[in-house]
């Protein structure tokens, strides 16, 4: 019986060690596959992706806009946070953003200076568009 083989598409002799043409090793019988077949049906829903950033308006950065991914976000001195903010009125780990539930949530990390949300001390705190946050001496704008 005669196969073809899967890289050059050559006629190989199933008892054959390797391709005669392009030297392909056939091993086993690991010669060819079927692509697997998904209806939309049989995927998951997608996920809606966040556009939702953060921009910078009081501090050395003032523009910068930080985007906020599905995932958490880590605000801090740290610098392996995710927004490095290099001031010591910012704590190590001073807050983070998470998406739950449709929206982003900001939580303060037990932070020493705390997180203002419009003006008012939160510990944790639904973001909607236009709200203000402080942390330390940075501010800034969150846009969904």
């Amino acid at each position: 019986m005669t196969e073809r083989c899967p890289v050059c598409r050559s006629a190989v002799d199933p008892s054959d060690g390797q391709c005669s043409v392009c030297g392909f090793k056939l091993v086993g019988t690991t010669r060819g596959f079927t692509p697997v077949r998904e209806t939309l049906e049989d995927l998951p829903p997608a996920k809606q992706a966040s556009s939702a950033v953060l921009r910078t308006i009081r501090g050395p950065r003032v523009g910068v806009d930080y985007a906020l991914g599905d995932g958490c976000t880590t605000i801090g001195r740290n610098p392996s946070c995710n927004i490095f903010l290099n001031d010591m009125t910012v704590s190590r780990e001073h807050a983070t953003v998470c998406f739950e539930g449709g929206c982003h949530v900001l939580r303060d990390e037990h932070s020493f200076n705390g997180v203002w949300v419009n003006n008012q001390n939160v510990n944790a705190k639904a973001l909607t568009d236009g709200d203000i946050i402080q942390i330390g001496a940075f501010a800034f704008i969150y846009e969904a």
